[in-house]
């Protein structure tokens, strides 16, 4: 897919560091930046978002269709117009997301996974991912200190987190190009350095090519 712009996301489990990390990065790269996230970003998306964050039961396939409605409206209301307008895309987690929550910790069939995330997606794939990777021990306690109340998948067990973090690594391996694996347990401002040397470089590439 052609664009004028360049398409960062960012990934992993629950108290990675991943939002620190977009604002960081938003405020080194400049003013074409649009910072966003998944499940939301558009009005509709962000009520999606809710429903999927709050409902006390919902089944695998459930939250495989709210999330790629959700998705579908945000890459044609949002995410695809700033890249064709050149900005600058920074999304808190993107179609990996699925792999790893609806794929690997749900069981749903891959292939599957992958042909709706190319319908919500329009065939839109991130230049880089960045996956912050964390044993999801430390990230569920790092939620639990913080002030924010847990949501639903916050709540379940220390087991499906696992199943998370397998499916994120499960992705890194297989498109190691495009996928960064970077140690959430080092300190903010490495992490910081690492993302934002690989994004210049990527960026300034594609600026040349």
């Amino acid at each position: 897919m052609k664009y004028k712009g360049f398409f960062i996301t960012l990934e992993g489990v629950e108290g990675a560091g991943k939002t620190t990390q977009i604002h960081r990065l938003a405020d080194t790269l400049g003013d074409t930046v649009l910072i966003t996230r998944e499940p939301g970003g558009t009005p509709l998306s962000e009520q999606i978002r809710d429903i999927f964050l709050t409902a006390s039961t919902m089944s695998a396939t459930t939250e495989l269709m709210l999330i790629a409605a959700a998705r579908a409206q945000h890459v044609t209301e949002r995410i695809l117009p700033a890249l064709e307008a050149g900005q600058i895309v920074i999304c808190d987690r993107f179609s990996d997301a699925t792999i790893a929550y609806q794929g690997y910790r749900k069981g749903i069939d891959l292939k599957l996974i992958e042909q709706v995330n190319h319908i919500a997606t329009g065939g839109l794939t991130p230049d880089v991912t960045f996956l912050l990777d964390l044993p999801p021990e430390i990230g569920l306690q790092r939620k639990r200190d913080s002030d924010e109340p847990l949501t639903r998948l916050e709540h379940e067990t220390l087991a499906s987190h696992q199943k998370v973090r397998d499916g994120y690594l499960a992705v890194a391996k297989a498109e190691p190009q495009r996928v960064q694996l970077i140690d959430a347990r080092l300190d903010a401002n490495t992490i910081h350095n690492l993302i934002v040397n690989e994004s210049k470089k990527r960026i300034q590439l594609l600026q040349t090519s």
